[in-house]
């Protein structure tokens, strides 16, 4: 199996180059800065799981070799349509594309690019930064790719893709359920980046102010009844530790957005947060705390643009 991976960044990077250290058939599809990074430095990983130095494949947009099977995509968001144009080449009828995006609105814009066909569902969880010195960090042990037909059967391409991305320790785990996961990691991140971004600090820092507890949880709530209402109800058992997980007492935890905040970066607030709350919108559903927080976000946004 040959799989492209369309961006080397901090989760692109990270899952590639750990799948091109396992010995499996990945090239990069990268920007010639970031190209011109790795072939000086190397893909550089730093992670609680070992360190590593690779020197991985890569190649340019206008020199895609025909389809792969699979494509990882990793890029932003707002980098999402001059993606698609570059990974062209790289889609034929059978390849899966295995969009890692944040929010659900990607998952439109590839059925109208491409075909449904085309499309696998996919969960990332980790939580890696890059630095300005092109080295990905990873902060937490926490490693999870999920993936899965989005109808929840197992096809021969996708147990094929499973036994590929087994090979390497990324938590990789075929879902019979990804649909269900999609919208509920949505649920987290949306929540989570509201939360942390609106009041500039960690979960645990949040919890320790008067309110902050109370402040966490009816924002939970607000994204969990706008899924409830336009998407795919989030299990109870999912709910209960997104309550836990968004309240505990001195936590560290904290979006990558709000990461990206303090380092000044843009955001992916449209599609993280802007796009859940035009969704509830249209359905009428009262959202003070998550309009707030949108609010406060674009206002960020406005100022520091969309290069990265």
């Amino acid at each position: 199996m040959r799989l492209l991976v369309v961006g080397a960044g901090s989760t692109g990077g990270y899952f590639g180059g750990r799948l091109a250290q396992a010995g499996r058939d990945v090239t990069f599809l990268v920007r010639p800065k970031r190209a011109a990074q790795l072939r000086e430095n190397g893909l550089v990983i730093v992670s609680p799981h070992g360190n590593a130095t690779l020197h991985p494949n890569m190649i340019a947009a206008n020199t895609l070799d025909g389809p792969y099977n699979a494509v990882l995509l990793t890029v932003k968001g707002f980098h999402l349509d001059a993606a698609l144009d570059d990974i062209m080449p790289a889609i034929g009828p059978e390849t899966m594309i295995l969009p890692v995006l944040n929010g659900m609105q990607h998952m439109d814009t590839l059925a109208r690019r491409f075909s449904p066909r085309n499309l696998v569902g996919c969960v990332l969880k980790v939580a890696t930064v890059l630095e300005d010195d092109g080295r990905i960090v990873q902060l937490t042990p926490l490693q999870e790719l999920a993936y899965g037909e989005l109808d929840g059967t197992r096809s021969s391409r996708v147990l094929a893709l499973d036994e590929f991305m087994r090979g390497a320790a990324i938590g990789a785990r075929l879902s019979d359920t990804i649909g269900r996961e999609m919208w509920e990691k949505w649920i987290l991140l949306a929540a989570l980046g509201a939360i942390t971004c609106l009041m500039r600090g960690t979960i645990g820092e949040i919890e320790a102010c008067p309110g902050g507890k109370g402040f966490a949880l009816g924002l939970l709530d607000e994204v969990v009844t706008v899924v409830r209402t336009v998407g795919v109800p989030p299990s109870d058992v999912f709910v209960t530790s997104a309550q836990g997980q968004l309240s505990a007492k001195g936590s560290a935890f904290a979006s990558s957005m709000f990461r990206d905040v303090q380092r000044g970066r843009p955001t992916e607030v449209e599609n993280i947060i802007g796009d859940l709350v035009r969704r509830g919108t249209k359905a009428e559903i009262a959202m003070p705390l998550l309009f707030a927080a949108y609010t406060h976000l674009s206002l960020y946004q406005s100022k520091v643009g969309t290069t990265a």
